[in-house]
């Protein structure tokens, strides 16, 4: 067995690991859109019946969101303002507003039915249910008698 020296000057400290990992700090724009509003994440599932769309938006009420389809493609969006409006002649020492938007489309699949999606609200989570065209369904196993 050899023994290697350490050398110190060109090994990183833990310290410096820490700064240059992505794990703790990744400053990509993946989550902002261009106008730097957060987007929502989205959950795309596919069942024999169905695709689901399940987007994270907490906060929000039903009414606050827009689901539309054009040509194929289904765009949910959102524009919410909020002013913490006062009474007059009062003097702010501080004053927040809000506001929050967002844009989110996606392509349907020839096999979707765009004329019967389905929207639903709950829990911070917006449901988005597009059925399959009755002939992108999967058929049952049929069993052909040999003659």
């Amino acid at each position: 067995m050899a023994l290697v020296r350490f050398n110190q000057a060109n090994t990183p400290s833990v310290f410096d690991r820490f700064f240059d990992s992505d794990l703790f700090f990744d400053w990509s724009n993946k989550n902002f859109s261009k106008t730097n509003t957060t987007l929502p994440s989205v959950n795309i599932k596919e069942t024999k019946d169905a695709y689901e769309l399940q987007l994270a938006v907490p906060g929000f009420e039903k009414t606050d969101f827009k689901v539309e389809v054009h040509n194929d493609v289904l765009t949910v969006s959102s524009e919410k303002k909020e002013e913490n409006e006062g009474k007059d002649g009062e003097n702010y020492t501080k004053r927040e507003f809000s506001y929050q938007s967002f844009s989110r489309s996606f392509t349907l699949p020839d096999t979707a039915d765009s004329n019967r999606i389905d929207a639903e609200y709950k829990k911070g989570i917006l449901h988005v249910s597009i059925p399959k065209k009755e002939e992108a369904k999967p058929k049952e196993l049929r069993n052909i008698e040999i003659k």
